[in-house]
């Protein structure tokens, strides 16, 4: 049996990131696809991730369990991660070229301005870190904007709780994401909502003097409510003080 070296492991490791945990299996697509790309079998690739799965908090708490027996190399990866998730990412990307193994709607959002620090002549690992990014995070709320339900992914942004460009640290870190409409992200970004750390939302005082019809039904009624928490990469408590701190509009 071929053993599992660093290399195949943080290729593991990051599909594991991009996957709803129920179509971890060795029929899935995918995971046939980059098995054969690493010389195994999609069983032993599956069984790879479920062995992470066994070491995420967030899915030993919600009672559902990966195989276990993840080994010592498993956790260092799963280290290797969460130090420096930029790096670790983007050296799984670029060897996975993710962006043509998922469908073209999960990297469909464009390399915008706010990629600070970005050249033109780096813009394809831009869209390497931005398709792990969004699939990571799109993926942890199981294809549903967290604050509506809405599933169609063409409307749905992996929103920044920290913008990209006042984080590089967390740029790629699923905990720095929120799975939001394409309204409720730009309302997001401008201040007009926030997620309080019990998950609640809080709506800015501006947006809820408003007399528009449509926002009252689509954003004011929101106030008050609590988000649909992800099932892999909780939002940390902690971006989410920034934004309600820095970026909301009380």
């Amino acid at each position: 049996m071929k053993k599992w070296d660093r290399h195949d492991l943080v290729i593991a490791f990051n599909l594991y990131c991009q996957m709803p945990f129920g179509k971890i299996h060795s029929r899935n697509p995918i995971i046939i696809q980059v098995s054969e790309k690493l010389g195994r079998t999609p069983s032993s690739l599956a069984m790879k991730m479920l062995n992470f799965a066994s070491l995420d908090p967030r899915i030993i708490n919600s009672g559902r369990h990966g195989l276990g027996n993840a080994a010592n190399s498993d956790r260092a990866v799963w280290q290797e991660f969460h130090e420096d998730w930029e790096k670790a990412a983007l050296e799984a990307q670029m060897w996975l070229k993710t962006e043509d193994l998922i469908a073209p709607s999960a990297v469909a959002e464009s390399v915008s301005s706010d990629y600070t620090g970005e050249t033109r002549s780096s813009t394809v690992e831009v869209r390497l870190k931005q398709a792990f990014f969004r699939q990571a995070v799109i993926s942890s709320y199981q294809g549903r904007c967290c604050m509506t339900g809405l599933t169609d992914q063409r409307l749905l942004i992996a929103s920044h709780i920290i913008p990209w460009s006042k984080d590089k640290a967390n740029r790629l870190n699923p905990s720095n994401g929120l799975c939001l409409s394409a309204l409720h992200d730009k309302a997001f970004d401008k201040g007009l909502i926030t997620v309080l750390p019990d998950w609640q939302i809080r709506v800015s005082r501006e947006m809820l003097k408003s007399k528009d019809d449509f926002c009252d039904s689509a954003i004011n009624s929101l106030d008050g409510k609590k988000i649909e928490l992800p099932e892999k990469f909780l939002p940390s408590v902690d971006f989410l003080a920034y934004h309600n701190k820095n970026i909301f509009v009380p």
